[in-house]
């Protein structure tokens, strides 16, 4: 009886990964279609083809983060919300800092500034050092009027690296680099 025991377990035991093997295989293989076909301009099918790669493993978080930039491409705003969304869900924390990035930068794209504000926090509080994130958060603290947050996301943002940021600080506050006990004078400095 322990021999039989044995037996089975060790047949279960190389049966059991077989099936998750010839699963993964079909989704990787759908998203280098669908990566090929995004590559091309095809989003339509690249959608389709990252959709199958989700349907053949659920968790295959590279294939929601790319299918939301296809959708964003599209300005299908909602779905490419909803695959950010899962994106976090089902991500590593690298995964999930990336996911929130994306997302707020849609709700940037439509209006949402304070949702914005709100999932590029969470993707800083992940990854620190994610310049793009402080940014885009400053643009969107800009569109709801907190122009002294603008200049603390930018000044951030410019100190990690983030060129652009750099740029518009030399133009409109040249003194950026300086310590300020005070906010600067140029309030109004456009973006």
């Amino acid at each position: 009886m322990k021999r039989i025991l044995c037996i089975i377990t060790l047949v279960a035991v190389f049966i059991l990964p077989i099936p998750t093997i010839v699963r993964a295989e079909p989704a990787n293989s759908s998203f280098d279609k669908g990566y090929e076909k995004h590559q091309l301009g095809d989003l339509t099918n690249a959608i389709k083809l990252y959709s199958r790669a989700i349907e053949a493993d659920s968790s295959f978080t590279m294939a929601y983060q790319m299918r939301g930039v296809a959708q964003q491409q599209l300005k299908k705003y909602p779905q490419a919300i909803s695959d950010y969304t899962m994106m976090i869900s089902v991500g590593e924390p690298y995964f999930k800092s990336v996911g929130y990035y994306n997302r707020g930068v849609v709700k940037n794209m439509t209006g949402k500034f304070e949702e914005a504000i709100a999932d590029f926090s969470l993707a800083i509080g992940i990854d620190k050092k994610m310049s793009a994130a402080f940014f885009h958060r400053g643009i969107a603290k800009s569109k709801i009027g907190d122009l002294t947050g603008r200049l603390e996301d930018f000044r951030q943002a410019a100190l990690l690296g983030n060129s652009t940021a750099e740029t518009w600080l030399n133009t409109y506050y040249p003194t950026w680099r300086q310590p300020a006990s005070t906010p600067p004078e140029n309030k109004a400095a456009p973006l």
